[in-house]
């Protein structure tokens, strides 16, 4: 285990690692942890990060859900449960859930099905609806507009 840190040298490694990327409280709150760093100074420190806006936890959310949209394919509910792990409040999660663009969100499963549907050999259309259905569901994506992507791909 490397050595401990001194709170002022977590302070500014904090401060370099939130500059850098978007991290959320818990983050924060783990690395200080590792660092060894005592829980009432990591509050200190954290508290101290987040006045001079290190951290924003609703800009972390909308971040978050932006790239786990756009990167992994994720949908709204696998995004909003991911954000409650991570204790984001939920007006944050809100915020971040409707910042996914609608046509962009629809068209983003449209393209996830049919290149799934591709990969399938199945022929029994039953068979394909199901195992597309529990792909869409796995990444989050809500049943009605799955059925609504159906209609749209002739399944």
């Amino acid at each position: 285990m490397a050595k401990a840190l001194t709170p002022p040298e977590a302070l500014h490694r904090a401060a370099a690692l939130c500059s850098a990327s978007e991290h959320c409280i818990g983050d924060i709150r783990q690395k200080l942890a590792r660092w060894g760093i005592e829980a009432n100074e990591a509050q200190a420190i954290i508290e101290r990060l987040v006045q001079d806006r290190f951290i924003d936890e609703g800009r972390y959310a909308v971040a978050f859900a932006k790239d786990k949209f756009r990167f992994s394919g994720w949908g709204r509910i696998k995004i909003r449960y991911a954000l409650q792990q991570k204790q984001i409040s939920p007006g944050n999660i809100t915020e971040a859930i409707s910042a996914i663009d609608e046509e962009q969100y629809t068209a983003r499963l449209f393209d996830l099905l049919e290149a799934k549907l591709h990969s399938l050999n199945d022929k029994d259309t039953e068979a394909l609806r199901a195992k597309l259905f529990r792909f869409a569901t796995s990444r989050g994506f809500e049943s009605e507009l799955i059925f609504n992507t159906f209609k749209a791909l002739d399944l």
